[in-house]
């Protein structure tokens, strides 16, 4: 696939004068750059403030830009900081985090252990661009329950088809599970500029058991330290910052 980007992209370069057939390859191109994206192997890496107060994201975002991680993917609730990219940035990026966030917690989702994508789909057409949205949430501290959760998402495409099916109603792009320990983060990819709440619903319109498989995952899901009573997935909050250059200094 990479060969086949540059090799076309060399001969883009050809057609430029000529705008018509330039523009036509371009068309020809952005799927398959779309189904580039959707292939790529993402990981989490978070950051865990030991009080109540917000995690500088100053050096998380110096670290980015150095390691080529969008700063895009940077998010936070409360007193936890995460980024989000490819893994091989991520990882380089994570070993770097426990000198400079010294006395925080550093923790690394590497691989999700549950992926959906667009393969599921009957309409496997990937949109061109993508905005995350980013969830975190605990399970239950009951070892038997943890492993009966990872077990229905290991099965859930054969059992419970109609989630995915779900899943592709909505539009979704990519929904990626993580788990470190007990906490669980959730990466959902929607097309760019599309509304979650308004795409969510569409997961269970006129499909009941997308229903019932969330009310059977609720009794193995619970809320982070810091969540409201009955507050189970939060959602991180892009920290939104522009490309700049940053200099590394010591965490608060």
């Amino acid at each position: 696939m990479e060969q086949l980007l540059r090799s076309s992209a060399g001969t883009s370069a050809l057609l430029c004068g000529k705008m018509r057939l330039c523009g036509a390859l371009l068309l020809l191109l952005l799927p398959l750059l779309a189904h580039a994206q959707a292939g790529e192997k993402m990981s989490v890496v978070e950051i865990i403030g030991p009080g109540k107060a917000p995690v500088s994201n100053r050096n998380l975002v110096a670290l980015c830009q150095k390691y080529h991680v969008p700063t895009t993917g940077v998010y936070s609730w409360q007193n936890h900081l995460i980024a989000y990219g490819k893994m091989a940035s991520i990882q380089a990026l994570q070993k770097k985090l426990a000198a400079i966030y010294a006395g925080n917690a550093v923790k690394l989702y590497a691989v999700p252990f549950y992926k959906f994508d667009r393969h599921y789909c009957t309409d496997k057409t990937a949109a061109r661009q993508w905005d995350t949205i980013i969830l975190t949430a605990n399970l239950v501290e009951d070892p038997v329950k943890q492993q009966q959760y990872l077990n229905y998402h290991a099965t859930q495409f054969q059992q419970w088809p109609e989630v995915a099916q779900g899943f592709c109603n909505a539009s979704f792009q990519q929904l990626l599970v993580f788990r470190q320990g007990r906490q669980l983060m959730l990466v959902i990819s929607i097309p760019h500029g599309a509304s979650l709440d308004e795409l969510n619903p569409k997961t269970s319109l006129n499909n009941p058991r997308v229903d019932d498989w969330n009310a059977l995952m609720k009794q193995y899901q619970t809320g982070l330290p810091g969540t409201k009573p009955g507050e189970t997935w939060v959602f991180l909050k892009p920290v939104a910052t522009k490309p700049k250059t940053a200099i590394l200094q010591p965490a608060n």
